[in-house]
This record gives C-alpha cells, structure tokens and sequence, in this order.
C-alpha cells in the first residue's frame, strides 16, 4: 500500500499535468488523470456553462457534482474552496458573494495555483485569492469563512479526519460547508485500493458513505444532510488496467458501488472546538 506522501505526490504529478490540458482532454481521461481511456467521462463531471461566473478557461471538467447549488451563498461572505484547480467553483462562487465578498481557492498543485491567477487576472477579480497549501493543514486562519465547499477533492486527501477537523476549524461559528466528493458502498477491489494511480483517479481514496458521514459528525458538525446522490459505472477499459476480466465480473456482480455526493454540515454557532468539551 502506498504511503500518504507518495499518494500525496502522485497527485501532485498528475494534477500538474492535467493543469496544462484542455477541457476536452480531461472529460475524456480516468477523472482528469490521463492515458486511461477515450471514454466520456461526464458521468463524473457536471454542466457548468449556464451558471453566472462560468468561464471557460477554468472548467477542466474534474468535480462530481456543483457544491455551490446547495451551499447557501450570500453577497458579502468569505467563501474558501478545497482543491480549487483552475478555479471554475471559484468564479461561479464569486458572481454569488459579489464584488463585497471574498473568495478564497487553496491548492496544493502549484501549476494549478498558476492557472487560477492567471484565469483571475484575465477576469481583472480582485477579490478572489488562490493559496498553495495542504488541505490537512490549510494556509487560513480559524474562523476565516462563512461557507467551505469542495468538488471532488477530498477523496484525495489521505487523512480525511485531519480534513474535516480544518473545514471545522477555518468555519465561523455558525457557519457550513457543501461539499461534493466521491464515496463507496460494500467493499472495493483490494488491487483498486492499493493503485496509487487509481487513487488520483478519485476512486481507491473515497470512503464508505458511512464511514464518511461518521467522520463528519465525529468533528462536531450539525444538521448534516445529503442533497445528491448518483452512481458512477467505471467503464472495463479503465478496469482491465487493474483487475482481470473474471474480477471485473465479480466486481459487477457484487453489491460494491461508487457513488457522487453533495453532503452539506453546519459548524455549531456557540462552540470552541469538538473536542473541548464546551459543546
């Protein structure tokens, strides 16, 4: 199994290439990651081009749902986005908090961080930022946002508590995150699980739906709610990368199942931290 730092690199390797593709390249590649398949890969991504904010420039096709349709965003918040890429979710935010309000983007792939500046300098927005930075251990000061969201980002990170203790931590009192990511039902192949290639592809890191939401409550978050759920069929040609056609088979046959979803939480309005014992 490989280890969190060289999962962690693997990512970055393959995110910084995918940052210096088109949109085209990545909707037809194993969810961004390239020289996986020809196969048409808007099963995970979603249609963008209608929402207010949408520039082209920084949709590279690679989240599993629009966090910002459920995220309750208001003119004048300060908004952070996880795994911000070229900053499509960024923009869309933006045009909601207005030119009063503030966006934040955190990435840790820098050539993605390069290509959201750029893409807001080209915009000419001065009120949307883009961080270098881990999402364990994030670049934000505590109590910075009203909203937190994330497109598909979080099945990368290895220490997913880690992750949900820093949304916690960044959040205002009171306020919430929306975030869409990628989970699993019944058990995943141990040879997907164990491909750090896989992994990128925003498969082998996801969680049990479960074990997610557990993970979530166990931070201390409140009023926890699934706004969308959708399955997601791997094609074989990306399978036959990793399993034999008889495993392929079984895998079908079984009651595993990968799953896109947006799952809302709010950060208590009167709390110091979830393991304080103050609420």
């Amino acid at each position: 199994m490989e280890t969190n730092e060289n999962i962690k690199q693997v990512v970055k390797d393959i995110y910084s290439g995918i940052a210096l593709q088109s949109k085209e390249e990545n909707a037809s590649s194993c969810c961004g990651t390239g020289g996986c398949s020809t196969v048409d890969y808007s099963i995970f991504s979603e249609d963008y081009s209608k929402l207010e904010g949408y520039n082209p420039d920084a949709d590279l096709s690679l989240g599993c749902g629009i966090p910002t349709q459920f995220a309750g965003i208001k003119k004048g918040q300060t908004l952070v986005d996880l795994g911000s890429g070229a900053g499509n979710d960024c923009f869309v935010a933006r045009a909601l908090v207005g030119e009063i309000g503030k966006v934040i983007g955190l990435d840790m792939t820098e050539a993605m961080i390069n290509k959201a500046r750029s893409n807001a300098d080209k915009l000419g927005f001065n009120n949307v930022e883009f961080r270098l930075g881990d999402i364990e251990k994030m670049p934000i000061a505590g109590n910075t946002a009203d909203v937190v969201i994330s497109n598909c980002v979080l099945n990368l990170v290895p220490d997913k508590q880690k992750a949900f203790s820093e949304i916690y931590r960044v959040l205002k009192p009171g306020a919430h995150f929306c975030i869409s990511d990628v989970v699993l039902k019944g058990i995943l192949p141990e040879k997907l699980k164990n491909a750090a290639e896989m992994y990128a592809g925003c498969v082998s890191g996801a969680l049990q739906k479960d074990d997610y939401l557990n993970s979530i409550n166990q931070t201390g978050f409140k009023n926890i709610k699934i706004h969308t759920e959708k399955q997601i069929l791997i094609p074989g040609d990306i399978l036959s990368n990793f399993l034999s056609s008889s495993e392929i088979e079984v895998m079908k046959n079984s009651s595993f199942g990968i799953f896109s979803i947006t799952v809302y939480g709010e950060k208590p309005s009167s709390c110091c931290s979830p393991d304080s014992g103050c609420c």
